[in-house]
């Protein structure tokens, strides 16, 4: 079974970065799509990003897309998200996903396997 885990997340200004990393100890995320999902308080879970199985299709949310990357590593079994120009808004917990698919998912039910999220915070 997959295991995701998510780190990278804090605390960070308005205008700052952060990078997000999701790995699967058990070294098999290279056979999945990732995608990575937010949940502020009060909120319901969005999509955030996803890639493919290869990295070569990519998508982002329009609230994101411009300043958020996802990127991956296939060798280092690692998936990134690159977070720039953070807003408030932006504040919630991230979480990674993987799917059974070579495409990229945007549909939270395409998603078997789950991380346990990261806090990312954007205040002053």
């Amino acid at each position: 079974q997959v295991q995701l885990v998510e780190s990278g997340g804090g605390l960070v200004q308005p205008g700052g970065s952060l990078r997000l990393s999701c790995v699967d100890p058990g070294r098999t995320l290279s056979n999945y799509a990732v995608g990575w999902f937010r949940q502020a308080p009060g909120k319901e879970r969005e999509f955030v990003s996803a890639i493919s199985r290869s990295g070569t299709s990519k998508y982002s949310s329009p609230s994101v897309r411009g300043r958020f990357t996802i990127s991956r590593d296939n060798a280092k079994n690692t998936v990134y998200l690159e977070m720039n120009s953070l807003k408030p808004e932006d504040t919630a917990v991230y979480y990674c996903a993987a799917g059974t698919s070579y495409q990229v998912l945007l549909q939270e039910r395409d998603y078997d396997y789950w991380g346990q999220g990261t806090q990312v915070t954007v205040s002053s």
